[in-house]
């Protein structure tokens, strides 16, 4: 989505602002006005080589806007690496490894009033070689206000020996006014699947009560090893059969393809689109794709491109449409990720779909949803 915007400072607690403060005066596209938020991330010093998940990082919590309780819609969020002053520079990116904006699934829930399950607390990840998430023309995720939402950034270095520099994350979210947007914008809401490998079970059906059907029978997780710098938040996962699975394996030299089955944790509420796709994935990965296994359509291939000189990705394929992809809660899915490891030694690996199904459900609540804040607003008086 490429409009023009105007800066406005992101205010986060321990992030350094981008720009001055003042009252947004916004440029319409297509008669919405959209607003940005910009922020630095604190400066990460790099003194030698860093894996993924293994350099410095932080997290810091903010909301996106102060006074009384606005609805906002995300557009897209960007995440630049620049130097330790903040300035744009040649090659930079290579020192990305992820930048993942979070919010609390639980209390999104909640304010909103929705009956089902928000099984995942996290809204975007940018990644070396996906560094802009754009949903589609007439699409955002709807949040308040005033939700807390937390980012943490990583970055890494896997080509240079001996560095001594400070480089930190650019980010930057694009969003608009429910007020100004005219009931024009559909609601989209983020999930995701990952390809992984099984530690401990009986089979790698992950989240199947049943034995698989003929179409499942092929998308069991292959046994594997937890990968030595897995962060605790991907090193096991435990499905509700017992089955223990690591998001972040090993990928032993030659050529690897991994499939698993993630229909449990997608989560398809109900029959509807996805709209957009986001991959991760790490160096040596070549590709990764979600099938419908109940059709035996590949619904989304994610090609990966490695750099021309040294280690790393400089691009891979994201999915954006307005027609979008349909899906079922009646029918089961898997991930296959392909990696090509010429290395000659082992390597660690993940690959996940970060994907953003169009809610009907939240979207027939928004009139009431408008209607609460209304009421909230007539009845807001500051500082008492």
């Amino acid at each position: 989505m490429s409009k023009p915007v105007l800066a406005h400072p992101l205010l986060l607690a321990a992030l350094v602002l981008a720009c001055g403060s003042g009252d947004p005066h916004p440029t319409s596209t297509d008669d919405i006005p959209i607003y940005t938020k910009v922020a630095l991330s604190p400066p990460f010093h790099i003194d030698r080589k860093y894996k993924s998940m293994e350099g410095p990082g932080s997290e810091d919590e903010f909301t996106l806007l102060s006074g009384p309780r606005q609805l906002l819609w995300i557009l897209s969020y960007r995440t630049e690496v620049v130097d330790g002053d903040g300035r744009s520079g040649e090659n930079l990116s290579e020192f990305m490894c992820h930048n993942n904006l979070d919010f609390d699934s639980k209390e999104h829930k909640k304010l909103f009033g929705l009956s089902r399950h928000v099984n995942y607390g996290r809204m975007f990840t940018t990644s070396q070689g996906v560094f802009d998430i754009d949903l589609p023309e007439g699409f955002g995720i709807p949040v308040f206000s005033d939700e807390s939402f937390s980012v943490d950034t990583t970055v890494l270095n896997h080509n240079l020996e001996s560095p001594d520099l400070d480089v930190r994350h650019k980010i930057t979210i694009e969003y608009a006014l429910d007020s100004e947007t005219g009931g024009k914008l559909r609601p989209l809401y983020p999930t995701f699947g990952s390809v992984m490998a099984l530690i401990e079970g009986k089979d790698g059906f992950v989240g199947l009560d049943d034995e698989p059907s003929e179409e499942e029978a092929h998308s069991s997780c292959e046994i594997g090893f937890v990968a030595p710098n897995a962060p605790d938040h991907t090193r096991f996962h435990y499905d509700a059969q017992g089955r223990r699975f690591t998001q972040h394996w090993v990928v032993p030299p030659g050529r690897e393809v991994r499939h698993t089955l993630v229909t449990d944790v997608m989560q398809v509420p109900f029959e509807t689109r996805i709209h957009y796709i986001a991959a991760h994935m790490h160096p040596y990965a070549e590709s990764l794709e979600l099938r419908d296994l109940t059709t035996g359509k590949t619904l989304f291939h994610a090609a990966a491109r490695g750099p021309e000189q040294g280690v790393g990705l400089a691009s891979v394929e994201d999915y954006s449409s307005v027609e979008g992809i349909p899906v079922s809660p009646d029918h089961s899915y898997e991930m296959v990720s392909t990696y090509q490891n010429d290395t000659g030694v082992p390597q660690d690996a993940m690959a996940t779909f970060f994907i953003y199904f169009y809610d009907a459900e939240l979207d027939a609540r928004l009139d009431a949803v408008r209607a609460e804040l209304t009421a909230q607003r007539e009845t807001y008086h500051p500082g008492v």
